[in-house]
């Protein structure tokens, strides 16, 4: 059933992000996730999962913040490079740190810093929410994820 539930999962678009925070011993850190998701305006706070089976799981289970990045329509090539295992992710990337020390990527299309607000189990994944504490937001179109594919937005 988990295929069938995984491709049928894939009939619902998605916006494409990539989540960033520090290690412990300062590294950064980052990983695409199409999983994110707004939750609440007053509190602003915002969640997203991440699998059990993450190699990254640890680190961003335990990270006091994190910021994440809505990619637009030419990042394609970013998502890539954030999805690819045993490479430095951030190889050409440049970043700036937030007031919490989080690495920003200086290219989205929208940005969401935030505070760890909770975290609960969702089965074989965590389900992490963020107090947002600063927004940004550039012009531009999303870059999408539908079923196994980036995708655009194609206006009527």
């Amino acid at each position: 059933m988990s295929t069938q539930l995984r491709n049928a999962f894939g009939h619902f678009a998605t916006g494409v992000t990539i989540i960033t925070t520090r290690t412990a011993s300062g590294s950064p850190i980052g990983m695409t996730v199409n999983s994110f998701a707004s939750l609440s305006l007053d509190p602003p706070l915002a969640l997203w999962s991440l699998a059990r089976a993450s190699v990254n799981f640890d680190v961003f289970h335990a990270a006091s913040h994190f910021a994440v990045h809505v990619l637009g329509t030419e990042q394609s090539p970013l998502a890539r490079q954030f999805a690819t295992k045993d490479i430095d992710r951030f190889l050409g990337v440049t970043t700036t740190d937030c007031a919490s020390g989080v690495p920003r990527l200086d290219d989205y299309h929208a940005c969401f810093e935030c505070e760890t607000y909770g975290r609960y189990d969702g089965g074989d994944h965590s389900i992490i929410v963020g107090r947002i504490l600063a927004v940004d937001e550039r012009p531009g179109d999303p870059l999408l994820f539908y079923r196994g594919r980036f995708a655009r937005i194609v206006a009527e």
